[in-house]
């Protein structure tokens, strides 16, 4: 048996989650790699809607789905995260059945500019409200600087306190490795 890297880990969550004609959220949108890897599992019957707060994570996105040419399967929206719920169309929200974000900064962007627990965590509970059951949502959560840090604290402590009646909450991580490697935490509603 081979451990899937924490990358992996995360897409193989979403590849059994997400189906053709679902609708996914990327909610960091970065460069575009969750988007183009999204638009491919929700094929031409699904569609992608994608948020981030950079123009530049925007433009990027939009770069590399025109190149893929899938362009049409996906809206960019340049918002914060927290407001997802109004982005996606109400008689969407049923249809939504997996989620992923990248937290920390723009790799490549201005490292000034980081996601925050308390954005995500109203995006998470946006996303818990309008998905159905068995819907996921995937964190990546990078914690190698001091913003990501706090993330981190914050957010644990928000899913460690998630009704597990209403949602089974996973962490994925590798505990012996140096330079606080990023982790995946999993939230599947019930």
């Amino acid at each position: 048996m081979k451990l899937l890297g924490v990358l992996p880990f995360a897409r193989f969550l979403l590849e059994r989650s997400i189906s053709p004609g679902d609708i996914a959220v990327d909610c960091t949108a970065g460069n575009g790699h969750d988007s183009l890897f999204l638009a491919k599992l929700v094929r031409e019957n699904g569609h992608v809607y994608s948020v981030d707060v950079q123009e530049t994570a925007i433009l990027n996105t939009r770069a590399r789905l025109d190149e893929a040419e899938v362009s049409s399967r996906v809206t960019l929206t340049q918002s914060g995260h927290q407001h997802i719920a109004t982005i996606i169309p109400s008689d969407q929200h049923a249809r939504v059945k997996g989620a992923i974000f990248n937290l920390g900064y723009l790799p490549g962007g201005d490292k000034s500019i980081v996601t925050q627990s308390d954005t995500t965590i109203e995006a998470i509970e946006a996303l818990l409200e309008l998905m159905p059951k068995e819907g996921v949502i995937v964190l990546v959560i990078y914690h190698g600087h001091t913003e990501g840090a706090v993330e981190r604290d914050h957010l644990l402590h928000y899913v460690e306190n998630l009704d597990q009646k209403k949602a089974h909450v996973l962490n994925y991580s590798f505990i012996n490795q140096a330079n606080h490697p990023p982790f995946v935490v999993a939230i599947e509603k019930r």
